[in-house]
């Protein structure tokens, strides 16, 4: 009976892990494919304890799939390895997908575990790789887990860590669980490489298995995501998170950070078989990798992420038409904001170029934990620009006595009206037709805040 619970336990851990709450809003309840990779190679007809291992295996693994039957959101398929071949000869192509996918399909494998007679070798390796395309279609809210139940190492040349890395870096698998039965403890190594191990080395050590198992299985896995304060609370919050698997590279969650009725970061209830990069959407983002979600614990994942505002204003939105502002860190552009817009930044200094005519540039832009900083630009002017013909020609603002460019105004037009800052200006133009640059015409004229000024040539 301890044997049995072992089993029917060690499932209720996967059960567990794939049957966590999310949270509605974003992704409906989940549906787990449970793949059973099944070991009838020659060695399983060896004793362990009291009875064969091939009768000791097929019966845990019937009585899991009895306590999985009812579960809606699981399927189950069956691939056997070792069972079609006799050793010798070594065939390591001896591997078969026995019972596919397929609705109220247990008693199918139940059926073939039954009449199961070990033959063959091992390959692992191969098995691992045919079971790639054992899976039905990817669809989202679907996780695909493979089971493997062996008492020996790989016996082809095949390298089945290699293959399991492949398999979860498509996203097609998730890490996989291995069940070792009756093998020493060094083969520990080879098999951690390839997913979760979990050795059983004697029938009696089943019930502390069993107690480790179960506190897995009873807690539910939940994190929080701490936005820390310059004061050292987790207060931000109203931010974006995306949490990828750190294997395939893939987005496995999107939250919109909450803070809870009490104030605290909301709870998340969240797959605990994946290895997670973090990222969250300030700005600019934050990024934790190789974060680790242990089953039954409460994780607590902190970033350092103190927030204050910037805005940049102007009540001449009129004459400001479509302004915008790029935001820097160093010469790194992070954003570019509107007029007007009050938008969050992280804590700390940055260099704004807005995109006024000319430009102005602001140097080491100080942004204060829930403080808004703002700018506040100066009134423009307007300047309407004739040209007597079609021709090339520029315009510069004066600047401690050097000009520089600002603005070329097309050829063909003849007239342009432009809001610019308060300063000198210069404009050159040339007709189009004439063959000197002696020909050149130059106008200047200064720009007062809300004044305009007509410049022809």
């Amino acid at each position: 009976m301890k044997s049995q619970s072992f089993i029917i336990a060690l499932f209720a851990l996967l059960l567990a892990s794939t049957s966590l709450a999310q949270n509605n809003s974003i992704q409906a309840e989940e549906k787990t494919r449970i793949l059973f990779i099944f070991d009838a190679s020659q060695s399983m007809n060896g004793y362990w304890e009291k009875s064969k291992k091939i009768d000791i295996a097929r019966k845990f693994l019937i009585r899991m799939i009895d306590s999985l039957e009812c579960e809606n959101n699981v399927e189950m398929a069956l691939r056997v390895y070792g069972h079609q071949s006799p050793v010798p000869p070594q065939d390591c192509s001896d591997t078969k997908l026995e019972v596919p996918f397929r609705p109220n399909n247990t008693g199918k494998i139940r059926q073939t575990l039954r009449y199961l007679i070990p033959k063959g070798t091992t390959p692992i390796a191969h098995s691992l790789e045919m079971a790639a395309n054992d899976f039905p279609a990817s669809k989202p809210g679907v996780r695909n887990v493979v089971i493997l139940i062996t008492d020996g190492v790989e016996a082809c040349d095949g390298d089945p860590c290699e293959v399991s890395e492949k398999l979860q870096k498509a996203g097609i698998i998730l890490k996989p669980f291995i069940i070792g039965i009756g093998l020493d403890v060094n083969f520990k190594s080879s098999f951690e490489c390839i997913g979760n191990y979990l050795q059983v080395d004697h029938e009696e050590k089943f019930g502390g298995t069993l107690e480790y198992v179960m506190s897995q299985v009873l807690n539910k896995t939940s994190a929080q995501v701490n936005l820390i304060d310059a004061n050292g609370y987790p207060s931000e919050t109203d931010v974006a998170m995306t949490f990828y698997n750190k294997v395939s590279g893939k987005v496995r969650y999107q939250f919109m950070h909450t803070l809870n009725a009490k104030g605290n970061p909301d709870t998340l209830y969240i797959d605990p078989l994946l290895t997670y990069d973090i990222t969250i959407h300030t700005i600019p983002e934050l990024r934790k990798d190789s974060v680790m979600i242990q089953a039954g614990k409460h994780t607590k994942i902190g970033f350092d992420a103190p927030q204050g505002f910037l805005k940049i204003e102007s009540t001449r939105m009129n004459m400001y038409k479509d302004l915008q502002t790029i935001v820097k860190i160093d010469t790194q552009i992070i954003n570019t904001q509107k007029l007007n817009q009050n938008i969050k930044y992280l804590v700390g200094k940055y260099n704004l170029e807005i995109l006024t005519l000319p430009r102005i540039s602001i140097p080491n832009v100080k942004i204060d934990q829930s403080k808004t900083t703002r700018i506040a630009l100066p009134q423009p002017g307007l300047a309407t620009i004739f040209k007597p013909s079609s021709g090339p020609c520029s315009l510069f603002v004066q600047r401690n006595g050097q000009l520089e460019w600002i603005y070329d105004i097309e050829e063909k037009k003849l007239r342009e009206t432009l809001t610019l800052q308060p300063g000198v200006y210069h404009v050159i133009f040339r007709n189009k037709n004439a063959s000197l640059s002696q020909n050149s015409r130059k106008r200047s004229f200064e720009i007062h805040s809300g004044k305009s000024v007509p410049v022809r040539f």
